[in-house]
């Protein structure tokens, strides 16, 4: 009796290993943006190296433009701009400066309209007309998309996904946008509590004190060892999988 027990244990044991084996079984390769059943943005990526990214949304005016490319220029450091299709036909020198200083391109629409209120068509039209703007006039294949307004649902991150995106936000938002002054940019990306490596840094090309700002924000992120680079640099294109968080992390680990 005791001996069929032993067995009995030893079966249940094994399959209960078996089951759970099931979920966690190595080297599975998959891309998946869900996330207990809800499609979500790219925030940040897991990664050994202390990298980060500045990205810059371009979607009114352009007199900093100019300013802000020189600065990364002088700093070495290349970041990632999101225009919107109506910026692209108003202003095509700066999307060539862009493209020629190494930045990476991405799409943020093309009228700047809140995806989540379009249908799928509307969001499509929106993506394919900036892509194709974008491509007719310095010949890239723009692969991230950023929504206008940081509006998402499952659909505009699926719809997105079927035309060859990566939909990505950022954990680190320097609310810029608020216009309170370049101490405060500064101190709102340096002090935010997620900023570490693998942050993606959003900042707005057309606010006030951004490109004031931008030097001296280079320099504490550089200061606190982190290496700026490209989206393109920091992005796992395959075999990754989301945190509840939006955070990026290959499947291997």
């Amino acid at each position: 009796m005791r001996k069929n027990r032993t067995y009995s244990l030893l079966v249940a044991g094994s399959l209960l290993l078996f089951i759970g084996g099931l979920f966690c079984l190595p080297g599975e390769i998959t891309v998946s943006n869900n996330v207990y059943g809800k499609e979500l943005p790219i925030q940040s990526v897991e990664t050994e190296e202390k990298k980060a990214v500045l990205t810059f949304e371009c979607a009114w005016d352009h007199s900093s433009i100019k300013d802000i490319l020189e600065i990364l220029e002088d700093h070495n450091v290349r970041a990632a701009f999101f225009v919107t299709g109506d910026w692209v036909k108003q202003y095509p020198e700066d999307v060539r400066r862009i493209v020629q200083g190494g930045h990476d391109i991405g799409n943020h629409s093309a009228t700047h309209r809140n995806m989540v209120q379009l249908e799928k068509e509307e969001i499509e039209k929106e993506l394919k007309e900036t892509h194709q703007a974008v491509k007719e006039l310095t010949g890239k294949e723009m692969k991230f998309f950023r929504p206008p307004y940081g509006a998402f649902n499952d659909t505009v991150i699926l719809t997105a996904k079927e035309g060859g995106y990566l939909t990505v936000m950022g954990n680190i938002d320097s609310m810029d946008w608020k216009d309170y002054g370049a101490k405060t940019i500064l101190r709102t990306v340096m002090e935010d509590k997620e900023l570490q490596g693998g942050s993606i840094i959003r900042l707005n090309s057309e606010a006030k004190y951004t490109k004031e700002a931008l030097p001296k924000l280079i320099e504490s992120l550089e200061r606190e060892g982190f290496r700026l680079v490209p989206l393109s640099q920091l992005l796992y294109q395959e075999a990754y999988h989301l945190d509840v968080k939006g955070r990026q992390i290959p499947d291997d680990r």
